[in-house]
């Protein structure tokens, strides 16, 4: 007898099972075809902030703000949907004193997507090629965030007569990757699968409910339109493509190229750490302090009391640290 009862739970839990595998499949149908019918070109009704641009053969989206004398230009990390609104109120304020441009990559916001391999060297000319064309002249202050501080290196080691000065926005430390959980995540298959399933929530629409939980510092009281709130909203639904992927994929490459090229020690650097990368990260202080050491005797450290993405946050702080450092150069 007890062989048969214990058969019956088994069929019960395999028929469990499938009633849940199949709820899980139908909701994903689901929601895949409402996604396709209904949101898939939602994007379309939203025009560029600034001007696009051939590069390539492809549009790339370069938005300018101010008249100042000097030129900054702005370059995201990956994975912001749509740069040119989430740098808006740092635009706003610097271009009171600066013409503050904010390039898209190629994979971002209103540009395309590319099949070019996502090096330094094609970022580079990307970058190059796209402020030749908006009519933004060299010698630049370039600004980049994140993992753009790989990209902002490589191009001043290669044209530092076009690059005046780099203000780094907690950008990624160029040095030897050494074996760690960042490079575990940033191996080709695993980006491939973690990005696989963030595809899937995109394709499915899933995502539209996670973000719509998570805490956002876009907001009014930051210094944000409520355009572009709503408008990089809409484009968080669809941030995830191959460009991207492709992106994240190279990081651990790019980086270890860069570590290779000797920076060149006429550029001035400035490097806003933010206190999440140098008091929460494991061995964060030394890792930062040893970045800015490899950018020779013009780097310096500034440190704002935020989180990764302090430039929604800290604009005015940014702003008269950047006002100092390009004074203080000159």
């Amino acid at each position: 007898m007890s062989g048969k009862i214990k058969k019956k739970k088994g069929k019960k839990i395999l028929y469990v099972f499938a009633w849940i595998l199949g709820i899980i499949v139908g909701l994903n149908v689901i929601g895949f075809a409402i996604t396709k019918i209904f949101f898939s070109n939602e994007l379309e009704a939203i025009s560029p902030y600034g001007e696009m641009v051939e590069v390539n053969n492809q549009n790339m989206h370069v938005y300018s703000m101010g008249q100042g004398e000097k030129t900054i230009v702005l370059l995201p990390g990956f994975g912001l949907p749509l740069p040119s609104a989430d740098f808006g109120p740092l635009m706003r304020e610097l271009s009171k004193e600066y013409t503050v441009v904010t390039i898209e990559y190629f994979g971002m916001g209103f540009s395309d997507e590319t099949d070019t391999p996502r090096t330094n060297e094609n970022y580079m000319e990307e970058i190059r090629t796209a402020l030749s064309k908006a009519g933004v002249k060299p010698p630049y202050v370039l600004m980049p965030h994140s993992a753009s501080g790989i990209y902002s290196e490589y191009y001043a080691s290669n044209y530092p007569e076009e690059v005046s000065a780099i203000i780094m926005l907690d950008t990624t430390p160029s040095g030897d990757m050494q074996p760690n959980i960042q490079t575990f995540i940033l191996e080709p298959r695993n980006i491939k699968i973690l990005y696989g399933f963030n595809t899937l929530l995109q394709q499915t629409g899933f995502n539209r409910i996670i973000n719509g939980m998570l805490p956002s510092d876009q907001t009014v009281e930051n210094g944000y339109t409520e355009k572009e709130i709503s408008d990089n909203k809409l484009f968080s639904y669809h941030v995830v493509n191959d460009t991207i992927i492709n992106q994240a994929s190279s990081l651990n490459d790019n980086v270890n190229e860069v570590n290779s090229i000797v920076f060149p020690s006429e550029v001035p650097v400035l490097k806003l750490i933010s206190s999440v990368s140098q008091k929460q990260v494991k061995d964060g202080e030394e890792i930062q302090k040893s970045h800015v050491k490899r950018l020779g005797a013009n780097a310096e450290s500034q440190m704002i009391d935020g989180s990764h993405g302090f430039f929604q946050t800290h604009v005015t702080e940014i702003h008269d640290a950047t006002s100092t450092f390009l004074k203080k150069i000159n």
